[in-house]
């Protein structure tokens, strides 16, 4: 965990109550829709003994032409996400700018970026607000306004802020003031926050109305696993939570239980539905991890169900509420 000095604290509150109260970029007025590397691929960088399923420009590159080739693009999905482990382990000794890892993306971010854009989708990135991401590459902390304007050269379109290796008190003056450079740049990028989750876990409730203000969506609580217990974990979250979480979910900015499972190893065909369903209740970001190559017809056909999907996307983005539980059966509403 780092410790930032109180000169640095104050200058983050300084510019913080001098940047206006809201992040006002008018993106994500229905919860986004698309894919993200971690849950399927985590930290997978051996290209030579795992090729296909490295974090590397082919990966991107591959899911990128599955999405506009197999109808995902065509149902809502858009988003192609980076998650954590594509930099080097330090940054540029001249420039001090985030670099990307050379072997596994020899052509650069700009030409991945540009490969995504030309199927009709958009680019997203991986940071995190501490000294190191949570797999020990460079974090943003100390060079903020020079990563905003990096990621806005590698033309990026989303970025997911984590929260490894940070004071989670410096986090609610220091997000914002992220969201507030992003905004700066001039480049609309969605900003995925995770600063409640961290709060959650050490007891602190967040300040939604904050959340609201500074950030596009925000991870409420616990990474999601491979797993029906875990899917069912969330679940139960946000419905014992829901008289303080749900009032804040809507257009433009999105309570967010994290990925969708659906074509992994751990959810049933029956469970998979469960997922889909309830995210979309939710008004929850459907943000595929999986093996796009590897899902089958049926779960492929839930993914792309058009009439789930309108829930979720439906422009008043009124977040459903949980009205039952009784003998293990569930009912929410929308």
């Amino acid at each position: 965990m780092y410790r930032t000095s109180s000169a640095v604290l104050l200058l983050l509150l300084l510019q913080f109550l001098n940047s206006g109260v809201a992040l006002e970029n008018g993106l994500a007025r229905t919860p986004p829709m698309g894919w993200m590397s971690w849950q399927r691929f985590r930290c997978i960088t051996d290209c030579k003994l795992y090729p296909d399923e490295c974090i590397s420009e082919r990966l991107f590159r591959r899911h990128a032409d599955l999405i506009a080739s197999e109808g995902y693009a065509d149902a809502g999905y858009e988003y192609v996400i980076i998650d954590d482990c594509w930099l080097e382990k330090e940054r540029d000794k001249k420039t001090n700018k985030l670099v990307e890892d050379h072997k596994r993306f020899p052509s650069g971010l700009n030409a991945l970026a540009d490969h995504i854009h030309n199927r009709g989708l958009k680019f997203g990135l991986y940071q995190d607000f501490g000294t190191h991401t949570c797999a020990g590459y460079p974090g943003v902390i100390n060079n903020m306004q020079l990563d905003a304007q990096t990621f806005a050269d590698w033309d990026v379109d989303y970025v997911k802020l984590d929260g490894c290796y940070a004071n989670i008190t410096d986090m609610a003056a220091g997000y914002p003031e992220f969201g507030r450079l992003l905004n700066a740049t001039g480049r609309p990028m969605v900003y995925s926050c995770s600063w409640p989750a961290y709060q959650e876990d050490s007891g602190d409730e967040p300040d939604y109305e904050s959340l609201k203000k500074h950030c596009n969506l925000w991870r409420n609580w616990d990474d999601i696993d491979d797993s029906l217990e875990s899917v069912m974990q969330i679940i139960d979250y946000f419905g014992k939570n829901q008289d303080r979480i749900q009032p804040h979910g809507g257009p433009g900015h999105w309570n967010d239980p994290d990925m969708l499972l659906l074509g992994n190893y751990g959810l049933s065909y029956d469970q998979s539905k469960l997922q889909m369903a309830v995210w979309a209740v939710l008004a929850a970001p459907l943000i595929m991890s999986n093996d796009l190559a590897k899902v089958d017809s049926r779960v492929k056909a839930i993914l792309q169900n058009r009439d789930v999907i309108a829930v979720n996307q439906d422009p008043l983005g009124i977040q459903g509420r949980r009205v039952l539980v009784k003998n293990d059966i569930e009912v929410d509403v929308t």
